[in-house]
């Protein structure tokens, strides 16, 4: 239903404009180079390699704090900086903002050299906060410039293009290393390919629109808003179980993602480019992932689907602690990102299932939140066990596990309502 004060969609832009949608979608083709390459690929074995120098678990040990430290820093702040933008007008300002943030964080990448750890520590925290906060406000577009029934849609074209920008952003890395060799040019093109395909969602996205309260009100009405939600959270049982055990499985989800690269140049032996490439192989496995459960998650119901993808993991997660072939962990590598495509559909499936009526948009920020909170505690274990085993990773493998497991058997204390419907 339109807000007051507009015919169709928020912000004073009609829905179905075209260029909009268009613009929304493309963004998630532009910023989709930087998980890839900066958290993922790249500058994870850049950091603990070259920067840290990665001996007895020290460089694992730094991008884990890293890491949880800018996931601490997007889980405070990004709930109220949401309902400031909400409420005063502020969104796309705060999104030129948060892009630009991240733009500079890479830049300065290029400023490091060997022995920089608090400046490369620095760098990152600030780069990544700037990406994650921005899609705190890009997300939010997707309500005002679609109407309901095309929401899902709208959401996997971006999906989908994000995938194909990751591969793209993978490869023009692969190609500058291998052709020149010096790795700045790779935080370059990251900023380059950003910038340059971020352009039109800053030009035909919805403008700002004045809000009806000051800052100084959007704050004290954002913390009451989120201390209410939390409140109906905790009383909606079945609906908090389901975000604890999400809080623990997906924490295992996000670990992997940042540390797969440290995993796989130290206990594996792949360099940078073979680093690229495998990357490369699981970006595919995790698309036909995506698509392949698609309607398994309609048809069993996500809670099924969820089971046997955490199944999957921690038997690979077991695997992974034995195995010492780099081809053999390649292969579990795609396995798993097999069920990396089709998690966090299934969850926000599950999600959407578990919502009372009419409060899909505050519940979905809260779900937000959980996944954003969750990154901080892989990571550091990660880091510290591999530090306290001298260096050695994998411990941290069985770390990984605990956390899926965890989430698995949290899971099954929550009543699909999937199943009670087809009852």
């Amino acid at each position: 239903m339109p807000r007051a004060g507009q015919e169709d969609g928020g912000a004073g832009a009609p829905r179905h404009d075209k260029r909009a949608v268009r613009s929304w979608i493309l963004y998630d083709f532009a910023n989709s180079i930087y998980p890839a390459v900066v958290t993922t690929a790249v500058f994870p074995v850049f950091y603990r390699g070259t920067i840290v120098g990665g001996e007895g678990g020290l460089g694992e040990l730094w991008w884990g704090w890293a890491v949880a430290a800018s996931a601490i820093i997007v889980a405070v702040t990004s709930p109220l900086l949401g309902a400031i933008a909400d409420r005063s007008g502020a969104r796309k300002r705060f999104l030129c903002f948060y892009v630009a943030t991240c733009l500079v964080g890479v830049a300065l990448m290029t400023t490091l050299q060997p022995g920089m750890i608090v400046a490369g520590f620095l760098v990152f925290i600030l780069a990544n906060v700037g990406f994650e906060s921005a899609n705190v406000f890009y997300n939010a577009y997707l309500p005002d410039i679609v109407s309901p029934e095309r929401l899902g849609r709208t959401s996997g074209y971006g999906y989908g293009l994000g995938y194909l920008g990751s591969a793209l952003g993978l490869m023009l890395a692969l190609l500058l290393l291998e052709r020149w060799g010096h790795i700045e040019l790779v935080w370059l093109a990251v900023i380059a390919f950003f910038a340059i395909f971020s352009i039109p969602a800053f030009r035909f996205l919805p403008q700002d629109r004045r809000g009806g309260i000051g800052i100084g009100q959007a704050v004290a009405r954002g913390f009451a808003d989120f201390k209410r939600i939390a409140a109906e959270v905790w009383g909606h049982t079945n609906l908090r179980r389901f975000l604890f055990a999400f809080f623990f499985y997906i924490d295992g989800v996000l670990t992997i993602i940042v540390m797969a690269a440290v995993i796989a140049t130290e206990s594996f032996g792949f360099d940078q480019q073979g680093v690229i490439i495998l990357f490369l192989i699981v970006q595919f496995s995790a698309l036909a992932g995506a698509y392949a459960m698609a309607k398994p998650t309609d048809t069993l119901g996500p809670k099924r689907v969820l089971t046997g993808v955490l199944c999957l993991w921690v038997a690979a997660g077991i695997a992974a602690y034995f195995v010492r072939s780099p081809d053999v962990f390649r292969g579990l590598a795609v396995a798993a990102g097999f069920g990396l495509g089709s998690v966090q559909s299934a969850s926000r499936a599950f999600m959407a299932s578990l919502i009372p009526g009419g409060r899909e948009a505050e519940l979905f920020g809260f779900y937000a939140l959980c996944g954003r909170s969750s990154s901080v505690l892989g990571p550091v274990l990660f880091g510290g066990v591999t530090y306290l085993a001298g260096g050695n990773q994998r411990p941290g493998f069985l770390v990984l596990t605990a956390l899926f497991l965890i989430g698995l058997v949290l899971l099954q204390r929550v009543r699909d309502p999937f199943v009670s419907a087809a009852g």
